[in-house]
């Protein structure tokens, strides 16, 4: 097809990656780390980890992972929040030959229940903080090895120990949990699979382009959530991408080894992942920050040092702005402030610019695609509105119903092709053929229109997808769990406009008992979903709009709220 947007590209951005520069992922980690050993990696509460303790501690995690016999690709959960065990224990199940499973760590019982079985994890690496929900699911799933890590863990031997005894005693952040060793499963601290596995050798594994490095799970149509299979060549491929674009404005910094990039967004969510795996390959070091929704902190922790690449969602930098400290600081060092995960804002993005100087750039992608889709070029001088122009190797056709390309001008769903596409979602034939056209494009379900010079702009969703603070719930999902709160006849589930997040949940629901109160339902949704899927809003109603087969209007309810 005529990529109509490479006349665009940045001076320098390459027109395509080698996605098989390297066998597997682990490859490009261990030639990262021999290369990079004495540089730092990681900055978290004040205590740094080097390259070289990146990959002593991660050999060894991955080599007690061998010890256990679990089976070639098994899938190893990792329920852990931004501290330097995410890191070690991803690079150990890559290095092992395993499959990383991530979980979000507020998850409650039934989405992890979900989570675990859908995947067949055998293994989970979890914070304590969030072992009590494990505990709850863990008979009905086949995890047969639990490692439990401190918050302390990695942070020192004596200020480690003071910070998980603070989280434990004093923030009282650990509640208690009891996890069953029932049918010869095995649970064992972080930090005593480390010294186990320093005794033990690790193993190359054998590895294809084609074999999964990560399950990535996403919202599903279906109501539950689907896992993504990211191969390895797809994250070679998103990594490199991901280089390539950022090269010209990090450019100016000099030694790449100096860069900082702030992982304020969560290690477990594809965006940040993406940009923690460009930093290990460019040698570059991450400032970890655990709780980023404590903006003080936050911003107490960004004026210690220069920062350089700040990826956020809308929500985020609206924050920061509002924070009188931040607007203080010296912004003189940033040269990326990396949009996505949610629409931008024209607003925010001028009052960034205002502010530090820098442009906002809004980029797109989905977790099939390894967080890397379309940007705006990273030499940009204002905000555009667009999503930008696709990255090196990959196609974005704008394709009608029948799946025929349409030319720039005209709306339709927007499509994406690349080595950075993921080959299918886990265990869903009948999904996959509906998700990839004839011709291999992935359907994204967004509805949009690309220009002339190759930006494309979102116009609408095709699904009923609703995207709050950079995450994606599926209405077909809440309405599942809605349903089932006793007092609840029916009930329909939409996004609405809000200022803060790009869209709320609003909750229409239909009651089969007079006395069920709004709190009442809020109460049932908080037992069971994570705190993004809950709504914001909940209406009641005597019926709901339905098509004349019985079928629920959401657009009807979504533009008449």
């Amino acid at each position: 097809m005529d990529r109509i947007w490479l006349k665009n590209y940045p001076p320098g951005v390459p027109h395509d990656v080698d996605a098989d520069a390297y066998p597997s992922v682990a490859h490009m980690l261990e030639e990262s780390f021999r290369r990079h050993a004495d540089k730092p990696f990681s900055v978290c509460m004040d205590r740094w980890m080097r390259y070289g303790a990146l990959d002593r501690l991660s050999a060894q995690l991955g080599a007690w992972l061998q010890g256990q016999g679990l089976a070639p690709s098994a899938r190893v959960a990792i329920m852990l929040p931004n501290v330097p065990q995410f890191a070690v224990t991803m690079a150990a199940v890559l290095r092992a030959g395993y499959t990383c499973v991530n979980v979000n760590p507020l998850y409650t019982a039934r989405e992890l229940a979900h989570q675990l079985k859908d995947s067949g994890a055998s293994c989970i690496v979890i914070l304590e903080n969030f072992a009590h929900t494990l505990a709850e699911v863990i008979e009905d799933t086949d995890v047969q090895h639990v490692v439990i890590a401190s918050m302390g863990d990695l942070l020192g031997p004596w200020y480690g120990r003071w910070i998980t005894f603070a989280v434990r005693h004093l923030a009282k952040l650990v509640p208690a949990y009891a996890l069953p060793l029932s049918g010869g499963r095995q649970v064992l601290p972080f930090k005593r699979a480390l010294a186990l596995g320093a005794r033990r050798r690790l193993n190359p594994p054998q590895l294809t382009p084609e074999t999964p490095a990560f399950l990535q799970y996403t919202g599903g149509t279906t109501g539950l959530s689907k896992g993504a299979v990211l191969t390895q060549r797809n994250i070679i491929a998103a990594t490199l991408q991901a280089e390539s674009w950022f090269s010209p404005a990090l450019a100016r910094i000099g030694d790449p080894c100096r860069i900082n990039s702030i992982a304020a967004l969560p290690l477990y969510h594809i965006f940040a992942l993406t940009l923690c795996l460009l930093a290990v390959r460019q040698g570059s070091h991450l400032t970890l920050i655990p709780n980023p929704r404590d903006i003080p902190k936050f911003v107490a922790v960004l004026k210690k040092r220069p920062f350089h690449l700040l990826p956020a969602v809308n929500t985020l930098f609206n924050a920061l702005l509002q924070n009188a400290q931040f607007r203080q600081l010296d912004f003189s060092q940033l040269c990326v402030s990396q949009a996505g995960g949610m629409a931008a804002s024209e607003a925010t993005a001028q009052q960034w610019h205002k502010l530090t100087g820098t442009t906002m750039i809004e980029g797109w992608a989905m977790s099939e695609t390894c967080a890397i889709g379309t940007n705006n070029p990273v030499t940009a001088s204002r905000f555009s509105g667009s999503i930008g122009l696709p990255l090196p190797g990959i196609d974005i056709a704008i394709k009608d119903d029948e799946g025929q390309s349409l030319p720039p001008g005209q709306t339709g769903e927007i499509c994406i092709r690349g080595p950075n596409v993921m080959p299918g979602y886990w265990n869903q034939p009948e999904e996959n053929a509906r998700t990839f056209t004839p011709d291999g494009f992935m359907r994204t379900g967004d509805i949009g229109i690309m220009d002339a010079q190759g930006y494309t702009r979102i116009v609408d969703r095709k699904k009923d997808m609703i995207l709050v603070s950079g995450f994606n719930v599926y209405p077909n999902e809440l309405e599942q769990v809605v349903a089932l709160c006793p007092g609840v006849l029916e009930c329909a589930a939409v996004g609405v406009p809000d200022e803060h997040q790009g869209e709320a949940i609003k909750v229409f629901v239909v009651r089969s008992d007079p006395a069920l109160t709004e709190d009442d339902v809020a109460r049932y949704c908080h037992a069971q979903l994570t705190g993004y899927k809950r709504p914001k809003y909940i209406e009641f109603r005597d019926e709901l709009p339905k098509t004349n087969v019985g079928k629920i209007l959401r657009r009807e309810l979504r533009s008449g709220h």
